[in-house]
């Protein structure tokens, strides 16, 4: 059979554990008006996918469903309207689902260039880490050089990407992290705390007497207190996770129904601080404008790091068929960067 007629997935079947994903052939898809079909070289697992395979998703489609919030491939075949000189092209698109599989099929609206001399495992290292990072530091936050802020995770996925763009704008960082990461971290420029210690917030206020100008929290829960607290007049957190009920059961939308509300009590009180709740997709209703956001900041990301102003944290790669492997890993909370998937 032809190589278009057949490609490799990964299906997530329902609430599984990661030796439950399926690795299966399937027929590959053909470009309609206005898409290309990617031939993937390299797609993420991400805090997401994680949340998915429990089921605990906020807005994960029913099962079964291929995941893969994003990819990196070369443009393989253009459909109608599309430019057949995109062929060939290394680009990057956000998909919320689907990347893990060795054919995409994707808008070409979507789609970002790499840059030259940008591998497709580096950058995927900044595909939906990137644009949030950036989005949550230059749109929601509006940081300043010569500000302080706090970053949960700092060694996570997003958060290694948050604190580089930060430090490159000349914002001083105070993160997180558990002991065996902080040497990377002050390599960044970074302050390191170890969160496991239980004094997060009295160390915070000791290297920030006056507050930070912005959080970025990923956690949620009851700690969440404590980062709007840490806030100096003027200060912004910005929360965009729960991670702290990834592994609860019950409803996955109570969590983050319950964050929403204290957030917006919080953005409403007359006392020169904000909360908000950061979500990719918010705005996606306005397609035009979402776009050209995505494209304006995805670029930016990728120019930073062809340059060599933040680095790509490549945690580990996989190929498609030891997805199980590459999960388990990435829910370990033992590596430092983004766990990579290969066809």
């Amino acid at each position: 059979m032809s190589e278009r007629a057949r490609l490799v997935e990964v299906v997530l079947p329902g609430v599984v554990e990661p030796e439950g994903l399926q690795v299966r052939e399937a027929e590959a898809p053909v470009p309609g008006e206005g898409e290309v079909v990617l031939a993937m070289e390299a797609s993420g697992v991400s805090f997401a996918e994680q949340q998915m395979r429990r089921g605990r998703y906020f807005d994960q489609p029913p099962f079964p469903f291929v995941p893969g919030y994003d990819v990196v491939g070369r443009v393989h075949e253009a459909g109608p309207g599309v430019d057949p000189g995109l062929v060939g092209r290394r680009v990057a698109a956000l998909l919320k689902v689907g990347g893990w599989a060795s054919r995409v099929r994707v808008a070409a609206a979507d789609l970002v260039p790499v840059p030259e001399g940008v591998s497709a495992e580096e950058a995927e290292t900044v595909v939906v880490n990137g644009i949030t990072a950036w989005q949550m530091l230059h749109r929601k936050a509006k940081v300043r050089a010569g500000q302080t802020v706090l970053v949960h995770g700092a060694s996570g996925g997003v958060g290694s990407v948050l604190v580089q763009l930060a430090r490159a704008a000349g914002v001083e960082v105070i993160g997180t992290a558990s002991a065996r990461h902080h040497e990377a971290l002050r390599a960044l420029g970074v302050t390191p705390i170890d969160y496991h210690d239980g004094e997060v917030a009295a160390r915070v206020r000791e290297l920030a007497p006056g507050g930070v100008a912005a959080v970025f929290d990923h956690v949620g829960g009851p700690g969440i207190v404590d980062s709007w607290r840490l806030l100096a007049r003027g200060g912004t957190l910005v929360a965009y996770g729960t991670a702290s009920t990834r592994d609860d059961t019950g409803s996955r939308h109570w969590p983050v129904i319950k964050l929403f509300a204290r957030l917006g009590l919080w953005q409403v009180l007359p006392n020169g601080r904000g909360a908000g709740f950061y979500n990719i997709w918010a705005g996606s209703r306005n397609k035009a404008r979402f776009r050209a956001h995505l494209r304006a900041d995805l670029t930016a990301v990728l120019t930073a790091l062809a340059r060599g102003e933040i680095t790509a944290r490549v945690a580990g790669t996989f190929p498609l068929a030891r997805t199980a492997e590459a999960m388990s890993l990435a829910e370990s909370g033992t590596v430092s960067g983004k766990i990579v998937l290969t066809p």
